[in-house]
């Protein structure tokens, strides 16, 4: 009898457990050099779920740790991959085709030598260049291009095949926005159909905000005299989708020989990317896909974008672009107003 009354007991505390209403919740912190607010409604905390999961993505795609899996495939120790590497490879191999090889994530090479990346000698150089002393050969520029290409890379059987024995990934401009897919799916599996996964301005949205009412995100307007303002260019109201905005005005360097260069490297001439647009913002299906579109898009002009934009299933974009000291909006027809 005192079995069956601890037994009954306990049923009616968990049946209370899984019944409990869900409360609004946030969780934030800092990851990969960067913020990351996570908004969410849940009967429980998730915060060590979420937590998890940024050690599984880390442990995958991160190639700044050297024990990553995917740095283990750069240094040619494994060609396996896992499901991680094999979704956003897939990822990128479509936005590098849809774009015309305007993103590519085994441009580290360039990016090195443009004084963005790894090499700190090259970085050095780049930042106190004052009199020429900072320049990059075309030869150099042609022996580099020559390892990067993903479009000649491959996956079959989770097995990974490189353009060249020295080609390297590094999926940074599409793992933010894939790391916010993935703890929204987390999320949704835990019955917190109601978020906002944000990781370094990278964004997943789903259902509904506290408000109960659809999610409002503010697109700032870039100000290349004020890199790390936050001034609002719009609101706009969204939800079931990724936004992401990429730019170049918080990340560049001021050369003698070349002027003011971006770190945005066009990964078909191996050169900094030369464009009138100063941000693009985009929306997609995933946070995943609109972070790859948004750095595609930083590689082009305004016009190319919004033309190959224009021809992505829902997929939307609204670029800033700059002539002389004027600023200009464009975007797509279909993206929000408010």
């Amino acid at each position: 009898m005192l079995l069956h009354a601890l037994l009954a007991a306990a049923m009616l505390i968990a049946t209370a457990s899984c019944s409990r209403a869900p409360e609004w919740r946030v969780c934030e912190g800092a990851v990969w050099h960067t913020s990351y607010r996570i908004v969410y409604a849940a009967p429980v905390s998730l915060d060590d779920s979420i937590t998890a999961m940024f050690g599984t993505i880390e442990r995958s795609l991160s190639p700044f740790n050297p024990l990553s899996l995917i740095s283990r495939i750069n240094r040619g120790e494994t060609c396996r991959t896992d499901t991680l590497i094999d979704r956003v490879f897939e990822i990128s191999r479509h936005v590098n085709r849809e774009s015309h090889g305007r993103f590519d994530p085994t441009v580290s090479p360039l990016v090195d030598l443009w004084g963005f990346g790894t090499d700190r000698s090259a970085r050095q150089r780049a930042e106190a260049d004052t009199a020429g002393s900072f320049a990059v050969a075309q030869w150099q520029i042609d022996s580099a291009l020559a390892i990067v290409g993903i479009g000649d890379c491959r996956i079959s059987n989770s097995e990974i095949t490189r353009k060249h024995p020295a080609t390297s990934f590094n999926f940074s401009a599409v793992t933010k926005g894939y790391a916010c897919d993935l703890i929204g799916e987390m999320l949704r599996r835990n019955g917190a159909a109601n978020y906002m996964v944000e990781i370094g301005g990278e964004i997943a949205l789903s259902g509904r905000n506290p408000d109960r009412a659809t999610w409002r995100i503010q697109v700032d307007t870039p100000d290349p005299s004020s890199p790390m303002s936050h001034n609002s260019l719009k609101v706009i109201t969204l939800t079931d989708c990724g936004i992401a905005t990429s730019g170049n005005y918080r990340n560049f360097h001021d050369t003698s020989r070349y002027g003011r260069i971006g770190h945005t490297i066009d990964p078909v001439t191996g050169r900094p990317a030369t464009t009138d647009i100063l941000s693009a913002t985009v929306i997609a299906p995933t946070a995943a896909l609109a972070d790859a579109w948004a750095t595609a898009c930083m590689a082009s002009t305004a016009d190319s974008a919004i033309a190959i934009i224009s021809r992505q299933p829902r997929v939307e974009c609204l670029l800033v672009t700059a002539a002389d000291t004027t600023m200009r909006i464009i975007a797509t027809p279909q993206f929000p107003d408010k």
